[in-house]
């Protein structure tokens, strides 16, 4: 049977300041901004893989603004060289890069508290399946 999927076209990232979250993801994060229609509240930003679709779910009347709690892992070749950029630039993370064995990871939050992470993988996964 053929899937019916065949990928994954944008994710939103929900906001209640449109304005302060494309100034993130445009400015501190470096992401392309390709779609910018503030009197829609909604912008997208380009990261190589899948689009971050930022909408402010409340004035857009699709519900309650709620951050997102999974964190979107953005790929960087370098992590330690990544995460010192981004603090340069205002961004805090939370506690210190981790490495799995496999990979390094940096978490981090936008401002409005939506779950982020720096990741490169520097091993084969081991997979089990």
């Amino acid at each position: 049977m053929a899937s019916l999927i065949t990928g994954v076209d944008f994710v939103s990232v929900p906001t209640q300041d449109l304005e302060r979250a494309v100034q993130f993801y445009g400015e501190t994060l470096g992401l392309e901004r390709s779609v910018y229609v503030p009197e829609r509240n909604y912008a997208e930003f380009e990261n190589g893989t899948v689009t971050f679709g930022v909408v402010n779910p409340e004035k857009m009347g699709i519900g309650p603004f709620k951050p997102n709690a999974n964190h979107f892992a953005l790929h960087v070749d370098d992590v330690a060289e990544a995460r010192k950029a981004l603090e340069e630039r205002g961004v805090s993370f939370i506690g210190d890069t981790f490495d799995t064995g496999v990979c390094h990871m940096a978490f981090f939050n936008d401002p409005d508290g939506n779950a982020l992470l720096l990741h490169h993988r520097y091993a084969p996964r081991q997979s089990e399946a």
